[in-house]
């Protein structure tokens, strides 16, 4: 039988679960079919990753470095483009020198 994998969703359901309504970690695990250490690996996880939480700024989610990258990419593109396009312009005054 192969292993169910759980998205996060699911993980923080089941985590809240226990958390919300003090059900025993047996009684989670035997009705979604975790193993226990399964369980108690996730909340490891959960703790670990709870200060960077709480560290960020409200209201503001972390940047990825991709999408600054792409953002730079972008404005580079649209700076490129303007001065080949003033460029042209020039030659076109010019008489197309």
């Amino acid at each position: 039988m192969a292993r169910k994998t759980f998205s996060a969703e699911e993980k923080v359901a089941i985590l809240k679960e226990h958390f919300e309504k003090q059900t025993p970690v047996a009684d989670i695990c035997e009705k979604h079919r975790v193993h226990p250490n399964r369980f108690y690996q996730w909340k490891k996880e959960l703790f670990e990753n709870a200060v960077e939480t709480f560290s960020r700024k409200r209201g503001r989610k972390k940047k990825s470095p991709t999408l600054d990258l792409e953002a730079k990419l972008k404005d580079r593109n649209e700076v490129i483009a303007e001065l080949l396009e003033e460029n042209l312009k020039l030659k076109k005054f010019n008489g197309g020198i």
